[in-house]
């Protein structure tokens, strides 16, 4: 009986099986998968496309350095000609070398001191700068134009105002009477004229920085603290030092990162001298490198500061991390 009913269903005009529809469903969804695909295709297609001439540059001009500088820091060299394979024995001959420790404390001094500083001043800067201050305008162009100078031109100018015969500062001391300051001669004295100038270099971005994660700040939250009777100590203390942390966290590992890498202000102004008493890792690895022309044992010292770098961003990276998931 109901093998007639089928038959008898299917014998009657414009009647659909029900098989027709589930086929024609499966039909199209399978072809808007395949659209999707082909459309998710193209867009990544593209987006590689775009990324492409960057990570050329990037490997011709970053990644192929690199690999070339780790290669070659197993290698002893004479700059001239290929070197030969020598293994550990130019990261052993640093154990040993008392200039490249007298480098790696001047590198680790000049950071714990540039980079705290710059930041301290950035902020207050930024903090002046963003209230009601007269020609304040005229103030932030004063303190950003050394960013539009590089280092080199920085240095120079340090010269002009340090230089121990012949520098502005010297000769207002002798105009007052008092006693002239070794620039150049004394250790101290020079490894005080780079800090100074690298201030002076670098106060202006801390500060810049610093203004746009205080201009993010909604006023209403210091309106609020200050109707609770909130001073202006408790005001900075409490809102605008937690508020810029992000800010804070950018600019410690920026600065830290420039002051292992300081080179041309030291080269400019005092050449790692005297004594090597501004000698830091980067200046060293360029005499090596350069004057002597040992390649391999300049290219293992750069190797040894590649590392302390990252290990110092992973393990600010980590902190910072750690303290978000627990905020």
């Amino acid at each position: 009986m109901s093998t007639a009913s089928a038959s008898a269903t299917a014998s009657i005009p414009g009647s659909v099986s029900a098989a027709a529809p589930s086929a024609t469903a499966r039909t199209v969804a399978s072809s808007g998968r395949g659209g999707r695909r082909r459309r998710l295709w193209r867009a990544n297609l593209a987006g590689y496309a775009f990324l492409t001439p960057n990570l050329v540059l990037l490997g011709l001009f970053v990644l192929f350095p690199l690999v070339s500088a780790v290669v070659i820091s197993f290698e002893k060299t004479n700059g001239f000609g290929s070197g030969t394979f020598a293994g550990l024995d130019n990261y052993a001959r640093l154990a040993t070398d008392p200039v490249f420790w007298r480098s790696t404390f001047n590198t680790a001094l000049f950071t714990a001191l540039v980079t705290p500083l710059s930041m301290l001043l950035g902020l207050g800067a930024a903090v002046l700068l963003n209230s009601v201050l007269p020609a304040r305008g005229l103030f932030r162009s004063i303190l950003i134009l050394p960013m539009a100078i590089s280092g080199v031109a920085t240095a120079l100018i340090g010269v002009l105002v340090f230089d121990q015969n012949n520098g502005i500062l010297d000769k207002l001391l002798r105009f007052a009477g008092l006693q002239t300051i070794p620039w150049q001669s004394g250790g101290a004295a020079a490894f005080t004229s780079v800090v100074l100038v690298t201030l002076w270099w670098r106060v202006g971005f801390n500060m810049l920085i610093y203004l746009a994660g205080l201009q993010s700040i909604s006023p209403e939250l210091y309106e609020a603290a200050r109707l609770d009777g909130a001073g202006g100590w408790q005001r900075f203390r409490f809102l605008t030092v937690p508020l810029v942390g992000p800010s804070s966290f950018f600019l410690l590992i920026m600065n830290v990162i420039y002051s292992f890498q300081v080179f041309d202000i030291v080269f400019v102004l005092t050449g790692g001298g005297p004594q090597n008493a501004t000698s830091v890792l980067v200046t060293y690895a360029y005499n090596n490198g350069f004057v002597t022309r040992d390649q391999g044992y300049a290219a293992a010292i750069g190797v040894v500061l590649l590392l302390i770098t990252l290990v110092f961003t992973a393990v600010q990276w980590r902190a910072s991390r750690t303290r978000d998931l627990v905020d």
